[in-house]
């Protein structure tokens, strides 16, 4: 199989080698998946990165957790009736080495989620975007139960995890707020069903939350914890939940007293280590919002697999949208 991979970390031009491999057979409980799209994550770009010469996990990685194709075999233990499914799968590269930057990859069989066999190449592309932004953004936002008739409010809500937080949570009836960095980011969120939007750098961007939510916000998917912490304690209503998925500062002090009188939940995040039910109910959540129209991924661009080191140094300038490779 052509596959990409990296025996070192460092910059993606320097370590990024793009080639023919083994295909790989899958074990007991696994399933092959024959990759049309992978999709890239920022935590995919800084696994490889390292820094140079940091240690590596296995001594060759095939990165990308997530991606969409057609499951063509089967391991011991799996229904033969998967064989022909079309799919999309994430944590291929969670914990394990070889991920869906390559024409074949080897899941478990439960992280490969089934849709529907008309989906066409636009439905997979969209499907391959799903994993870590999704699961993350839907834990987020939903960790704590459903958000009917809840206020909740999404930072960076025109990136991977926040718009899809966004979306979710509109079809869930919430009243959504989100939180982005231009005023493009604004029109773009809008779109997605947004109910307010507001520029970060208001500074009455805390009044503005407030007059959208006199009684506060109940649900926030937070980008920087450290951040917007003492923001956050200021529009909050009581029993909200705050739940992060990345801090700017390693060890976040906080505003105790307003967090407490307020009964405040903060949840920390970290996608790879979810249980494997969490995971599971996020992915079928997430699949039937795609398959119902109400949840939408902006795609920037497609990339064939030789170019890999241009779709993660596009990830790494931030691209808006998402970066897809097709194999």
């Amino acid at each position: 199989m052509r596959a990409a991979w990296y025996d070192r970390k460092g910059p993606a031009r320097d370590v990024l080698v793009v080639g023919d491999l083994p295909d790989p057979q899958p074990g007991p409980g696994e399933v092959r998946i024959r990759v049309g799209a992978s999709g890239i994550n920022p935590g995919d770009v800084g696994k490889r990165w390292g820094p140079p010469g940091a240690p590596m996990p296995f001594p060759r990685v095939i990165p990308h957790s997530d991606g969409a194709g057609v499951i063509d075999a089967v391991g011991p233990g799996v229904d033969q009736q998967r064989v022909g499914q079309k799919v999309w799968c994430y944590g291929a590269q969670s914990y394990r080495p070889f991920g869906t930057a390559a024409e074949c990859c080897v899941v478990p069989e439960g992280l490969a989620v089934q849709l529907p066999d008309n989906a066409d190449t636009h439905l997979l592309d969209q499907a391959a975007c799903l994993g870590i932004a999704g699961i993350t953004g839907y834990r987020a936002l939903f960790a704590d139960g459903p958000v009917t008739g809840l206020t909740a409010l999404v930072y960076g809500a025109a990136g991977g995890v926040g718009s899809i937080a966004a979306q979710i949570a509109v079809r869930d009836g919430a009243q959504v707020l989100g939180v982005v960095r231009t005023v493009a980011q604004r029109d773009f969120v809008r779109g997605l069903g947004a109910h307010e939007v507001f520029l970060a750098d208001d500074p009455h961007l805390a009044d503005r939350i407030r007059k959208a939510a006199p009684e506060g916000v109940h649900r926030i998917a937070e980008i920087d914890f450290a951040g917007h912490i003492d923001l956050n304690a200021q529009i909050i209503a009581v029993g909200a939940t705050i739940s992060s998925y990345y801090s700017a500062e390693p060890r976040p002090s906080i505003p105790y007293w307003p967090l407490g009188f307020a009964d405040t939940t903060l949840r920390l995040l970290g996608s790879d280590d979810f249980t494997p039910q969490v995971k599971a109910h996020a992915a079928a959540e997430l699949t039937s919002a795609l398959l119902d129209g109400s949840l939408r991924i902006s795609i920037a661009e497609r990339l064939p697999l030789d170019r890999i080191a241009t779709a993660h140094e596009h990830i790494e300038r931030g691209t808006a949208g998402r970066v897809l490779l097709h194999i």
